[in-house]
């Protein structure tokens, strides 16, 4: 994000100029503008829990707010995605669709996947679109009934063994044996979900307009893809939460060719290269292109009737489009973006500047980076966000993580 005192803040800064209803999208998300009604964006949010973090390692607490630290030991919370899937996942054939471009858990403070389970621990991600095509739409073969049977039988002596080593352990052992039969159990639920749905037909949907093979080498496409599988899934009712990480905050892995897109090598090192001329261009552009195919999708669900309701099927669904980092590995001041929910009340084409005029932004030049730099702004709890979404969903909470209230004017 330029300074205002550079020139290219009027084009490139990421959040729009003005405040409230009045205000101005610049090139980066200037693509959003047929949204316009059906959007708020929000500065001046972050979680307070590592806001003086480096920015490479903060996207694991992204949707959960937890202290994951620096380093050394590490423990996360269930994230905001999980949450609701708790409270409306057993009405779908699946709980909730996690995905992310490179794949995978990743590691702690690295993850590919922005979705954690109620005990923090890091529910892998599928980047491959054949195999979540598959897994939606594709009918199982007739062993699937066995194959549930004797993994539910696994899963009964394997519980029965752990029983009988606990009493046998010391209280750190016992805590660490307890982690792990939280996701036996989860499995086990899982694997009890699976058996309720094994006679119940898929969904049919068309699959021409799909390329299945893509993978991130054509990143255009591939991002079209995995929007659009969100879009079916939510469509045909198969799951009604999804998460899709988009790339990894320390530019490592698959994720980090998606700027090829619009003709640049590696996405993170344009965030590196803002202070050479053009700088600030060429990261604005590649924002630029991730605003198109976001609104490529949201505009689609706009497009498409509720199926079992009122109004489009955005109307009915909330999305949360952002990231844990701002200006050079700040995590402060998130940049986000939340659409849709109109049925839900919420209110739109809104601008809520909480930064103040004097946001950290500017090129680093050497000595201290901005996430090292000293508060300015005491940001408001992007937790407080999450529970205003999940109260406007439906579920009866006051509390997220470490949320202080919620948010009334959205």
């Amino acid at each position: 994000m330029p300074l205002a005192k550079d020139p290219a803040h009027k084009d490139w800064a990421w959040f729009p100029h003005g405040n409230g209803k009045k205000f101005t999208f610049t090139k980066c998300l200037e693509p959003l503008e047929p949204l316009r009604q059906d959007l708020t964006i929000l500065s001046g949010l972050s979680h307070p829990a590592v806001r003086s973090i480096h920015g490479h390692s903060n996207a694991d607490q992204f949707l959960t707010g937890a202290s994951t630290g620096p380093s050394g030991e590490y423990r996360n919370s269930i994230s905001l995605d999980q949450e609701f899937a708790a409270h409306v996942g057993d009405q779908t054939r699946f709980s909730s669709l996690v995905m992310s471009t490179d794949g995978g858990t990743g590691t702690p403070r690295g993850a590919h996947t922005v979705s954690f389970n109620r005990s923090g621990r890091a529910i892998p991600a599928e980047h491959r679109p054949k195999r979540i095509f598959d897994m939606l739409f594709v009918k199982s073969d007739d062993d699937a009934a066995r194959r549930l049977a004797l993994s539910q039988s696994a899963l009964d002596d394997l519980l029965a063994d752990a029983r009988s080593l606990r009493k046998t352990l010391s209280t750190h052992d016992r805590k660490t044996l307890d982690e792990y039969l939280q996701s036996v159990r989860d499995t086990e639920i899982k694997v009890e979900k699976a058996k309720r749905w094994i006679n119940i037909p898929l969904p049919t949907v068309g699959v021409d307009h799909l390329k299945l093979d893509i993978t991130p080498n054509d990143p255009r496409v591939y991002l079209q893809t995995m929007f659009e599988l969100i879009y079916l899934a939510f469509k045909t009712d198969s799951t009604r939460v999804a998460t899709y990480q988009l790339g990894r905050e320390n530019g490592i892995g698959a994720s980090d060719y998606l700027a090829r897109a619009v003709g640049f090598n590696l996405t993170h090192q344009l965030s590196h290269e803002t202070k050479n001329p053009g700088g600030w261009k060429n990261f604005g552009t590649y924002c630029r292109f991730l605003s198109e195919e976001f609104e490529r999708f949201a505009g689609k669900l706009k497009a498409t009737a509720e199926p079992g309701g009122h109004g489009n099927m955005l109307d009915n669904t909330l999305l949360l489009f952002g990231s844990a980092s701002s200006a050079f590995h700040l995590s402060r001041n998130y940049p986000l973006i939340l659409v849709g929910g109109k049925n839900m009340g919420f209110k739109h084409g809104q601008y809520f500047n909480h930064a103040g005029a004097n946001p950290q932004g500017g090129p680093w030049n050497g000595g201290r980076e901005p996430w090292q730099q000293e508060v300015t702004h005491e940001d408001i709890p992007l937790s407080n966000l999450f529970v205003t979404m999940l109260q406007r969903l439906g579920v009866e909470t006051n509390k997220f993580a470490d949320s202080t209230g919620t948010l009334a004017d959205v």
